[in-house]
């Protein structure tokens, strides 16, 4: 792709008609929880199963398992580049900090997904790099506006940024909200500080 997606466009194309779509979103979804709760291993069958379509409609759309497992990581990438421009209405921290916690689930389902894709795929094939050129438009614009409104200390840059949360993203923990908690005590290093 010769230009960055921005939050507005797709990273993959869509089915126009209506019936194709409604059928590609679901398999979509069927396959993102299948892949949640039993790893990217999940059988093509047991998501067209749960999609409630057919196996030959799921190939129609995903004539491999690559495929399927490309749209569910672009699927998630564009739905965190889209978060960026809902995220306009509120103050600069809150947009930013709101949006870093929706990075951490994000790096949830990559975690899950991109060491299948990976047997298919290098670590710089253009989905990874289209992928990565959306969430860095996404969140650099609001990283920047964080910085310009003095909320922000003006010595990192996104790539720090989200290497830290990253980092966060992976910690194994026990407890729900714990990630959370340890995002919101290291977003607290990001603030600015006179």
């Amino acid at each position: 792709m010769s230009t960055t997606p921005l939050p507005d466009q797709s990273l993959r194309p869509r089915p126009k008609r209506a019936d194709a779509r409604r059928n590609y979103d679901k398999v979509l979804a069927a396959a993102r929880e299948a892949f949640a709760e039993g790893g990217a291993s999940a059988s093509l069958e047991e998501i067209a199963r749960r999609a409630e379509v057919g196996i030959g409609t799921l190939y129609r759309h995903f004539p491999s398992r690559q495929a399927l497992l490309e749209a569910v990581y672009v699927d998630e990438v564009e739905a965190l580049c889209r978060s960026a421009a809902d995220l306009d209405g509120l103050p600069p921290w809150d947009a930013l900090a709101a949006w870093l916690h929706r990075f951490v689930a994000y790096m949830v389902t990559k975690q899950a997904l991109a060491p299948e894709l990976l047997d298919y795929v290098g670590r710089d094939a253009a989905v990874f790099q289209d992928s990565r050129a959306a969430l860095y438009a996404a969140g650099g614009g609001l990283l920047e506006r964080a910085q310009q409104s003095g909320a922000v200390r003006a010595d990192t840059d996104l790539p720090e940024v989200l290497q830290l949360i990253g980092g966060i993203a992976k910690i194994p923990v026990s407890e729900p909200g714990e990630v959370d908690h340890i995002l919101d005590i290291a977003l607290d290093g990001l603030r600015y500080r006179a």
